[in-house]
């Protein structure tokens, strides 16, 4: 909240930006099989209810809006319907949205015209000049606090692809220093232009060098090989604040209090069970981020493992039917389950015993995950010729697999089955 407009707070007010970081949104992803709308609608209407909270000037949204490329229709209204809320419950906010790589850049610009009515910019395509040059001045935005004064400059750069950046005065050159002229030839683009005392913000949608990315999340694995990831020092310590997309986690960037990650509004995967979700409140004063507070997004739905840690699937079982029983809770805000079991030899048998006992349990369950007994691994391994596998018999390979698998022998009933498969095999 702003301080009272007293004499000897309004020239304290006049100088002031204050600004909302998120990423990462998703919309139209569905966890497991499960459709998360209702999830992305109670995240949206906290939001709404945080930017009039926090009288928010400038609201960043730095990529990876839809969970794919063609999102589905309710996907896209859900969207225009917060754009259109936002303006309505805050006139004067000013809202700048990037594209991440899950994003169709093209299609997330097509409303522009229309946006641009309700203070909406949106930086997808990469854009040149007639004479093939980049055009720096469709990625830089003047940001405007509630009096229409102008308090800073927007580096608004969407996902880079390969050639999108300025390029190289000598080859060879790679990803990451195109990624790097890029934001230090726009800062300089930028720092030309600003009048003193206007602060120069980033925003970006990549893999920065160190950042911490969740575990079993696919969604934000390494895109090009591992030759994507930049360095902090990409972005200009000149910057007052840059405004991070891509990775889920949220945190800061090479130690950097002012380079961050919003982080994923939802979870993306059960690694962030005890994890909170937030969005970032920046207040700029002058040319610098004068305070940077996270604000924790309430979880609508529950994450929950059972067990906590792999045990043997009978005392799994008893776990679950320990789970509280269904009552009169909307389907949607179930918690979602992921079991855990360790198993020492095959159960095909344990997921329709797991579905039975939570048939009338107040959870969703979205997926089993086996672990195995840990197995030494056998010293002095040599590579195979031809003739060596020729001469392995094919059950003695099964019982090796077997144990490598399991840490138990095979039992007496598979090995029987194996020999009828082989004699049928050979008649």
């Amino acid at each position: 909240m702003y301080p009272d407009l007293t004499k000897e707070n309004l020239i304290f007010v006049s100088i002031m930006l204050k600004l909302i970081h998120t990423a990462d949104w998703h919309l139209g992803q569905t966890f497991f099989g499960y459709d998360r709308d209702e999830e992305h609608m109670a995240f949206l209407k906290w939001l709404l209810v945080v930017l009039e909270e926090q009288q928010t000037d400038v609201l960043l949204i730095s990529g990876d809006i839809f969970d794919v490329a063609n999102p589905s229709a309710l996907a896209q209204r859900r969207f225009y319907h917060f754009l259109k809320e936002a303006n309505k419950v805050n006139p004067s906010l000013q809202i700048v949205i990037t594209a991440g790589n899950h994003d169709s850049a093209t299609r997330l610009e097509a409303p522009n015209p229309l946006l641009k009515e309700l203070n909406i910019s949106v930086v997808g395509v990469i854009k040149r000049t007639e004479d093939g040059l980049l055009d720096f001045n469709s990625l830089v935005l003047p940001l405007f606090d509630k009096q229409g004064q102008r308090r800073a400059w927007c580096m608004a750069v969407p996902f880079l692809r390969q050639g999108d950046y300025p390029p190289p005065e000598e080859m060879p050159d790679s990803y990451v220093a195109g990624v790097y002229r890029m934001y230090q030839q726009l800062y300089a683009y930028v720092d030309a232009m600003r009048q003193p005392d206007e602060a120069i913000l980033a925003m970006g949608h990549l893999h920065a060098t160190g950042a911490e990315l969740t575990e079993n999340d696919r969604s934000e694995r390494i895109i090009m090989g591992g030759l994507e990831s930049v360095s902090s020092d990409t972005f200009p310590h000149e910057v007052a604040y840059t405004a991070l997309g891509h990775i889920h986690k949220a945190q800061r960037v090479g130690g950097r209090e002012n380079v961050r990650y919003a982080g994923s509004p939802l979870p993306m995967s059960f690694s962030e069970t005890n994890y909170r979700h937030q969005v970032v409140s920046i207040t700029i004063e002058q040319d610098k981020a004068f305070s940077i507070e996270s604000l924790p997004v309430p979880r609508m739905v529950d994450l929950i493992r059972v067990p906590a840690q792999p045990v043997p699937p009978a005392e799994v079982e008893e776990l679950l039917r320990d789970l509280p029983e269904k009552t009169d809770q909307a389907e949607h805000t179930l918690p979602y389950l992921e079991v855990q079991v360790l198993l020492n030899e095959p159960d095909p048998g344990f997921r329709h015993r797991v579905e039975e006992i939570l048939a009338d349990k107040a959870v969703r369950l979205t997926s089993i995950v086996p672990s195995y007994p840990k197995v030494e691994k056998e010293s002095g391994f040599h590579p195979l010729s031809y003739n060596d596998l020729q001469a392995i018999d094919p059950l003695e390979m099964l019982k090796h697999s077997y144990v490598a698998k399991y840490g138990n022998d095979l039992p007496q009933e598979i090995e029987e089955l194996f020999h009828q498969v082989i004699q049928e095999v050979n008649l």
